[in-house]
């Protein structure tokens, strides 16, 4: 441990992160620590960092700002190919990959030896740093201190921050694992890790980005949300970046008590993890483009498209953002784009989203030829291709007949 003399590590400010600074001064011969916070628009969870991270140790704090970035190059491409891993709609996976870039950009010009994480060895987060790291500094030693130290649990970790005066934010009470950006919050551990127990939406402090359907207006919201190629450039008819839209849908679906999510989902570590998820505003950009991709898509492309998106999700949550085929894949997906503009309308109410229209200029629905009344369809040209389209059942019942004979 001795060739350590500096090391950058990935710090939030939160229990991990705090407890790791002292434990790698004591245990890699008071190595120089540079903290490094991504700014993926955890806002208030800023505050105050710089002054804690010089007070437990370390000799500086870099905080990145991540946020239109991340917003451009991981949200906006994964939110156009439509990836949802079992209903998760990616918060925590798809910032991994931007924040492990920033860490090896300072690790690179601090002439770092090692880059550290606080991700604990049952997660996925270690995998999605650590991959990223590789693709850019493939020779860069890695520090995950939960796959070396003795702490076992999260109580110890608190004992070992008092008993280092490292000065926290959260109780045992209310120690929950959360994950917060501008995308998402996630909710782990304490009582969710008993699946039978129902999550305590109406409880005071526990949702932070809205509020439950219960607790939602008794009358609708009705939101338009413009797009081209498949990128949402406006909010009821406001032009605003893709990152300004996602903050203000944040506020009106959390008002509404859109995009709560509870699951039980498959890590790539092999176990499963129940986990609360709140994403309101990507779960309402989520179905709008939805909606506009339902008009402007060819059935073969859409379809194509839908398969591929499990594809792609899985690469996202398994933390391969930096590969050739999620590459590949988001090709493909930029392609599909090129018809999807237009402009879609929601109702908005006590948790849900209803659809209330939508415009396109390359839609390929024509009312004219669906309509129920009358139009230049011609009706009988289906007996023709029924005939065609049915021959080889047809044939293989008049074959099976024959064997029965």
């Amino acid at each position: 441990m001795s060739d350590i003399k500096k090391v950058v590590l990935a710090y939030s400010g939160g229990l991990d992160t705090s407890v790791i600074i002292p434990w790698l001064k004591e245990n890699y011969d008071n190595c120089e620590v540079i903290a490094v916070a991504g700014n993926v628009g955890q806002a208030d969870e800023l505050e105050g960092l710089e002054e804690k991270a010089l007070a437990t140790g370390a000799s500086k704090l870099y905080v990145l700002d991540l946020t239109e970035e991340y917003v451009n190059d991981y949200i906006i491409p994964t939110m156009k190919a439509g990836a949802v891993y079992e209903e998760y709609l990616l918060g925590t996976s798809h910032a991994r990959p931007c924040i492990a870039k920033g860490l090896v950009e300072v690790a690179l010009k601090e002439g770092a030896d090692a880059i550290v994480h606080g991700c604990t060895g049952k997660g996925n987060d270690q995998v999605r740093f650590e991959l990223a790291i590789k693709h850019f500094a493939p020779h860069m030693k890695i520090i995950a201190p939960w796959r070396e130290w003795s702490i076992k649990s999260r109580d110890e970790e608190i004992d070992y921050a008092q008993a280092h005066n490292v000065p926290l934010r959260i109780n045992r009470q209310t120690n929950y694992s959360k994950d917060k950006n501008l995308w998402h919050l996630s909710h782990e551990g304490l009582d969710l890790e008993d699946t039978g127990n129902e999550p305590q939406y109406e409880k005071p402090g526990f949702l932070e980005m809205g509020v439950s359907p219960l607790q939602a207006p008794d009358k609708p919201t009705y939101i338009t949300l413009d797009f081209e190629k498949g990128v949402p450039v406006a909010l009821d008819g406001e032009k605003m970046s893709a990152k300004e839209i996602i903050l203000k849908l944040n506020q009106i679906g959390g008002a509404n008590g859109i995009g709560l999510l509870d699951i039980v989902e498959n890590r790539l570590v092999g176990m499963k993890c129940r986990g609360v998820y709140e994403t309101p505003g990507g779960a309402i950009l989520y179905k709008a483009h939805s909606v506009l991709e339902s008009v402007c898509l060819d059935k073969m492309t859409a379809h194509e498209k839908q398969r591929l998106s499990i594809t792609f999700a899985e690469l996202v949550y398994n933390g391969q953002w930096f590969t050739p085929l999620r590459e590949a894949l988001s090709a493909f997906v930029d392609k599909t784009q090129e018809r999807v503009t237009g402009k879609v309308k929601l109702k908005l109410y006590k948790g849900n989203m209803i659809n209330a229209g939508v415009w396109s200029p390359c839609s390929l629905y024509s009312e004219k030829i669906a309509t129920f009344g009358e139009s230049d369809y011609n009706q009988a040209d289906a007996a023709g291709f029924i005939n065609l389209y049915g021959l080889p059942i047809q044939v293989q019942a008049m074959v099976d007949g024959q064997n029965h004979e």
